[in-house]
């Protein structure tokens, strides 16, 4: 199965499930499955939705099928992204018994998860529907995991900021404390960081705000403002940076955040925290 060209290569992506079955298997393997499923077994399964949500990670889920028995026949049923209501079929499974059992877990493990993480957003997505804000995560991810939390963010309609601490300039609190001020660190960098490469500087206060732009930043993390102060922020920029509000958004919090004239709300508790998506694997009946 091919993977999306967004998600990681198919390399990077098998390694990851290698490593995650050996978890679960180590040296002895699946000791039920051995002794209770007759060898030879066939039967046919299904992966289907228990709760509402977003699905993510299909092909993820689907790999791990495949690599446990590449005989076994996986369909998808849905796409990445779609919206699901409670009994709708995301995966079908027919071949061996065992094969679909060892693999189960860890399939379910990766799919309720990335699909946790998109559903969790889209819900974000919907409260700021009526706003031109968009939302998007941090790099507050599970470690080795962040290509595909990303990932499933943009399946549930949001968007990405950097990928880690090497493709954007984001002075941070402890950059301007350690640099001596707000101004002092955005020269710091400008003196050593190639063109091309995104500056963006977090502010807690409107003074702060100030020093920035005279600096001419590209983009600005207002931390933990309120509606009333994010308003005054974005009078102030006026179109001369993208504004980027953070500091616990949550599904009652992003409207009013949003209509204060942001471009994004970043959230880290979508990837970091976000509920698993409770999917579950039955099989047929008549195996």
């Amino acid at each position: 199965m091919k993977l999306p060209d967004y998600l990681p290569s198919k390399e990077w992506t098998d390694d990851l499930i290698r490593r995650a079955l050996r978890e679960d298997l180590a040296e002895t393997g699946d000791i039920t499955t051995s002794a209770t499923v007759p060898r030879g077994r066939l039967a046919s399964a299904v992966i289907a939705a228990r709760k509402p949500g977003v699905i993510a990670g299909l092909s993820v889920a689907a790999r791990v099928f495949e690599l446990v028995d590449p005989a076994l026949q996986v369909t998808l049923c849905v796409e990445d992204g779609a919206k699901l209501a409670p009994g709708d079929v995301v995966l079908d499974l027919e071949g061996s018994a065992a094969s679909i059992l060892i693999a189960e877990r860890v399939a379910l493990n990766f799919l309720g998860h990335l699909s946790g993480v998109a559903t969790a957003t889209a819900a974000l997505v919907a409260a700021v529907a009526h706003t031109r804000a968009r939302i998007c995560c941090t790099r507050k991810t599970t470690p080795g995991l962040r290509a595909l939390e990303k990932y499933a963010v943009r399946c549930g309609g949001g968007v990405n900021h950097r990928m880690g601490l090497f493709d954007a300039i984001l002075i941070k609190d402890n950059h301007i404390a350690a640099a001596g001020g707000v101004a002092a660190s955005i020269r710091a960098a400008r003196k050593v960081v190639a063109k091309g490469i995104k500056f963006e500087v977090e502010v807690d206060t409107l003074e702060q705000l100030d020093e920035a732009l005279a600096e001419g930043i590209d983009q600005v993390l207002l931390d933990n403002m309120t509606p009333a102060q994010l308003k005054l922020a974005v009078a102030k920029v006026n179109g001369r940076a993208v504004t980027e509000a953070s500091g616990s958004i949550t599904a009652a919090t992003a409207g009013p955040i949003a209509e204060a004239g942001v471009d994004l709300l970043s959230v880290g508790w979508i990837t970091h925290s976000a509920p698993c998506l409770d999917l579950g694997l039955d099989f047929k009946s008549g195996i």
